[in-house]
């Protein structure tokens, strides 16, 4: 059985080489983060979520974030939002970016974007959730698909609901992520939820939530998930794909070792580099450094130290310690 649980699998017209996602996360999984995933392992990247009112309006910040780049692709590029005509927009500027898929966020539940009636605010408006959906695959011809959460309390699972939903109006796939709302990115998942969300309909489900290694991965599948979505496992770790792949596949999983890590993050910093310009790209990594150095002997020193720096010479000679 642990043979079939890692597999190609296909969303609309999207053949993936794995069913292995690197899931969205907001300020990380720019271009350089997604490429690093790719190279990982991952069958499919996900962009940070995009304001579709932004877009609508030429936000240069917001059509800066849907670039892609070669290395990254099957990519799909993630917009939120609550009204139907912007978002449908937004798909039709995220296709012509070059967007493989483009992805509804409904699941988000930082205030600031509920209070907007996009994200998990979307869950309790099941109709305006379908009219946002069909309203995009009209307008674009690449597959459009959905993420939400299990239900916003646990009081209820509305997943088995809003899957059918998301199927009816024309999505292609749904990524579930196994907590509720009030969750946020804390406490257990919830399988049994996610099990009666991935049989209620047919397109594929990715399961998505406390995803760190290959056990809680075969988890999600065994209880009927088509594919995993993986995000803050992967923050200091892109290669935890191939981790993954190795478990499922009947194989040993090695661990990335610390040394391989930071020349891994060393990457990411000449990528951003390219990106943004060299002291841009250095200002922009201070957010996930933390991340990187965590374990690490003097992890607080060198981050501290890290977050002074302006170029990618000064980067290696302060972490070049850690390659050895």
């Amino acid at each position: 059985m642990t043979q079939k649980l890692l597999r190609p699998l296909a969303i609309g017209g999207v053949n993936l080489k794995n069913n292995l996602a690197l899931a969205p996360m907001a300020g990380i999984t720019n271009a350089a983060f997604r490429i690093l995933a790719a190279e990982g392992g991952a069958g499919l990247v996900v962009t940070e979520m995009v304001s579709a009112e932004s877009i609508k309006y030429g936000n240069k910040k917001s059509f800066r974030m849907l670039e892609l780049l070669p290395g990254e692709h099957p990519a799909a590029i993630q917009v939120f939002g609550a009204d139907p005509a912007s978002m449908a927009l937004a798909a039709q500027a995220a296709e012509r970016a070059g967007a493989d898929i483009v992805d509804i966020n409904a699941g988000c539940p930082v205030k600031k974007v509920l209070r907007s009636g996009a994200g998990a605010a979307l869950m309790k408006t099941p109709q305006l959730l379908a009219d946002i959906i069909a309203s995009m695959v009209k307008s674009v011809k690449i597959p459009v698909t959905v993420k939400f959460r299990i239900g916003l309390s646990p009081a209820e699972n509305l997943g088995p609901l809003l899957a059918r939903v998301c199927e009816e109006a024309g999505a292609s796939a749904i990524t579930l992520h196994g907590r509720f709302a009030a969750q946020v990115h804390s406490g257990p998942v919830n399988l049994a939820a996610m099990a009666e969300t991935a049989a209620a309909v047919k397109i594929p489900v990715f399961g998505n939530g406390g995803v760190a290694g290959a056990d809680s991965a075969r988890a999600m599948l065994e209880a009927g998930c088509a594919g995993i979505g993986i995000g803050r496992a992967a923050v200091f770790n892109p290669a935890i794909f191939a981790e993954i792949s190795a478990g499922l596949s009947g194989g040993s999983a090695v661990a990335v070792a610390p040394a391989a890590r930071i020349v891994l993050f060393l990457r990411f910093l000449e990528l951003n580099a390219g990106i943004y310009g060299e002291e841009h790209g250095m200002a922009r990594a201070r957010k996930l450094v933390g991340y990187w150095l965590k374990g690490l002997p003097n992890a607080s020193g060198a981050r501290g130290a890290f977050m002074k720096l302006k170029t990618l010479k000064e980067a290696e000679a302060l972490l070049i310690q850690y390659t050895k």
